[in-house]
Order: structure tokens, then sequence, then C-alpha cells
């Protein structure tokens, strides 16, 4: 890496601390930050102490939030019979934006991963479970991925051993709208077969 000012390295190696950004990237940014105006830089520089003071965990679903329970929690239109668990809170704006869902949320923040050492104990399934009373189904909307699968699995027995009539469901999974089948691997495309519907 080139030689920066000491204040100057010091951001560019906190800002490639950031997901997706490398040392370029986090050189670029630097200099931006350098280039703009004094009330831009302490804007940018509050709204980053403001976030890490003000947001919490849900305590019902573990949702980001900066009121307790959050929004969706709290809402009186919203349907307790359902909870979708997802694994990480970016993923309840994707399934928002379908509008076709209107029950509770749940996040885990993160998959299995035995490699990584992530187990069950690292991931908020207890609070889970306890509120499956309340519930009518589970959904399971972890990733495709080996991790996201294995999530699953764990979940659903896990489900079934508090409340065994409980219905457990998982998300269908399969070709992406707009996208070519010749490009589909074979799992992606066995998905898509299995989780087909009546037209």
């Amino acid at each position: 890496m080139a030689r920066f000012a000491e204040p100057m390295t010091r951001l560019i190696d906190e800002l490639r601390k950031l997901p997706g950004i490398g040392t370029k990237s986090a050189q670029r940014l630097a200099f931006h930050v350098l280039r703009t105006s004094e009330a831009d830089a302490k804007a940018l520089a509050e709204a980053i102490t403001t976030v890490r003071a003000r947001l919490m965990l849900c305590g019902i679903c573990n949702n980001i939030t900066d009121v307790d329970p959050c929004g969706y929690c709290s809402s009186a239109s919203r349907s307790h019979a359902q909870i979708c668990v997802v694994e990480e809170p970016t993923n309840i704006a994707t399934i928002e934006k379908t509008r076709n869902y209107n029950g509770m949320y749940h996040v885990l923040h993160g998959t299995l991963s035995p490699v990584n050492g992530v187990g069950p104990e690292q991931l908020r399934i207890a609070n889970l479970l306890s509120r499956l009373g309340e519930a009518e189904e589970i959904i399971l909307a972890t990733s495709p991925t080996t991790e996201g699968e294995a999530t699953a699995g764990y979940l659903a027995s896990e489900v079934h051993r508090v409340q065994p009539e409980l219905r457990v469901t998982r998300i269908a999974t399969g070709v992406p709208a707009g996208s070519d089948i010749e490009y589909a691997d074979e799992v992606t495309m066995s998905r898509a077969m299995d989780g087909r519907r009546e037209m």
C-alpha cells in the first residue's frame, strides 16, 4: 500500500474492514471524505456514531431497530399466525418487497457453520422456540446454500421437538425470474421441478 499520512492510513484501514471494500476502494472512499466539506464529513461521522448508539436488537424477533419491540412486532395489522425465519435483518426487506407476506419475522443473525465455529448456541434460536405458542406456521427462509439448508433442517427438527403439531414450511427455490434455464445448475433446476405448481 502507498504511504499516506497517518490519519489517512488509519481511515483507509478502518474502511477496509467494511464488507466488499478492498484497499483501492478504501483509498477512493478516504480521498472522497477528504475532499468533502467539513460539514459533510462531520455528518458522516455523526451518522456512524448515532447508528451504533441508538440501534438495538428487537427483544422479540432480533431485527435491528431503534424501538423495542420493532415496528413489525408491535404492528396490530400483522398476523401472529406465521413466523418467517431469516438469516439476517436485510432479508426482511427482500420479503417485504413482495407485498405478499404480512406475518411476523425472526432473525437468526447467521447460519450453522461448524467449519467456522458457528453452532446453534451462536444463533438466536432460543427466543424463536419460546414464541411457538402463538404461531400456526413457521416459514424457514434461509438461503439455499449448504449452511442455509443445514440451518433449516436443524430448525425444523427443533420446532417439531418443542411443538410436534406445528406446521413448518420451507421457501421454494428454483430458477430466478428473468433468467434462462440454460444457465441453471442441476440443484437449482431440481428444486424448480420439485416446487412446480398448478396453472
